[in-house]
């Protein structure tokens, strides 16, 4: 059965959560909708903190909100130096919004600050184990989620964490970020839709050109060919010769990296001979970035990203509410307690594997999205067009998953 679809009255678009106070889950092909963002972990991410810059202060006394039945531990690095704790500041106000405008919510959350640390999450989850919590919201940095699945496998509790390395995902321990294997999924895949099937990449050799490598390998090979494949570490005008080289026999360039890196590779490649006018440019949810949008030789270019629209309403709501900006990984947070708010109202197996592994998904300010059996997840992105102002969308999410 399909359940009732929310519309905001400017738009007859579904969109889960409204303008409005009033805050509902409806269904999509039965399933519950709801959607959003990062952590930081070896893999760079647009989105996410960067890792705590020192000791964190002292720790933050932990804090109930809500008077419901159902009990949620939500773990932040509150206390963390630098970025890390901005961020856990922003993203706990984004989960007490997420708390006010849901409409009858049944849950207490339970917040507690881990410091941004392995030690201070087993011991954060133990409390919230102990004060009954049914499931956990959290951590946000790689290194802490295996601290706190440790203790959550033991007691048969899931965990929704906010890291964006894949590898800590697992049996019972699901991530909900910015996966950068479904940027590359979507963009392979709309650039095949258009006739694109000979590709070249030009890649960094770290941690997170290493995903891209696999997922970008994988989803080419159902796709069409690779014809030219660089990795750079200091060398990359070396790499960047060696595939303007090839660019003659593709038709489709892939540069995944930070915005600056996009820029410099894009410089480097005009630089060893290539007309990057000639080839359809193609990259990741980093080339959401101001820099990319000035430069002249990546105009046109194509990359996969969340539908900015969903977070410039959140982002609204949340100034109107805070007096400040949220950080982007506020909405991880704001999704996260949606959805818990949303299941809570089921019966025991709210929380279990099956439910939260729903084959439909949910959908949120950021976009459709679905857990897999593996702990990471599947996204529904927009394919975004680089232009000087900016970008504009050439491709709208998705608003349900093939069969």
């Amino acid at each position: 059965m399909v359940g009732p679809l929310i519309r905001t009255p400017e738009s007859p678009v579904i969109r889960p959560f409204g303008p409005t106070r009033r805050t509902t889950l409806g269904l999509i092909l039965g399933a519950p909708l709801l959607g959003a963002c990062a952590g930081n972990s070896p893999i760079s991410n647009p989105f996410g903190p960067s890792a705590p810059e020192g000791p964190p202060g002292p720790q933050q006394q932990p804090v109930a909100i809500g008077a419901g039945q159902v009990k949620v531990g939500l773990i932040l690095p509150l206390s963390a130096a630098g970025n890390a704790g901005v961020a856990a500041q922003s993203m706990k106000n984004a989960a007490e919004m997420a708390l006010a405008e849901f409409q009858n919510p049944n849950i207490q959350l339970l917040i507690k600050d881990d410091g941004g640390l392995p030690q201070g999450a087993q011991q954060v989850t133990q409390q919230a184990l102990g004060e009954g919590a049914e499931i956990i919201l959290g951590p946000l940095f790689a290194a802490s989620v295996p601290a706190t699945a440790q203790l959550t496998r033991a007691k048969g509790v899931s965990v929704i964490a906010f890291s964006t390395d894949s590898s800590v995902a697992g049996r019972g321990v699901y991530l909900l970020s910015f996966l950068p294997e479904s940027d590359v999924n979507r963009i392979v895949d709309y650039s095949a839709s258009i006739g694109k099937k000979s590709f070249a990449a030009l890649l960094p050799d770290n941690a997170y050109g290493n995903v891209v490598e696999a997922a970008f390998k994988q989803a080419v090979g159902r796709k069409g060919r690779i014809v030219a494949f660089e990795k750079y570490a200091a060398d990359r005008a070396g790499a960047a010769r060696t595939v303007a080289q090839s660019l003659g026999s593709a038709d489709a360039l892939f540069i995944a990296d930070d915005g600056e890196s996009v820029v410099a590779s894009a410089d480097a490649l005009t630089a060893a001979g290539a007309n990057l006018r000639n080839i359809q440019l193609l990259g990741t949810g980093l080339w959401d970035n101001p820099r990319v949008y000035a430069s002249a030789p990546l105009q046109g270019g194509l990359y996969a990203a969340p539908d900015p629209s969903g977070f410039r309403a959140f982002a609204g709501r949340y100034r109107a509410k805070y007096g400040s900006d949220p950080v982007r990984t506020a909405t991880l947070a704001y999704d996260a307690v949606a959805l818990v708010a949303a299941l809570s109202k089921q019966g025991g197996q709210r929380f279990a594997p099956e439910t939260l592994t729903n084959p439909s998904g949910f959908a949120g300010t950021d976009g459709l999205f679905r857990f897999r059996s593996d702990g990471t997840n599947e996204r529904g992105l927009a394919v975004m067009k680089v232009a000087s102002g900016g970008s504009t969308a050439v491709a709208g999410s998705p608003k349900s998953f093939g069969a």
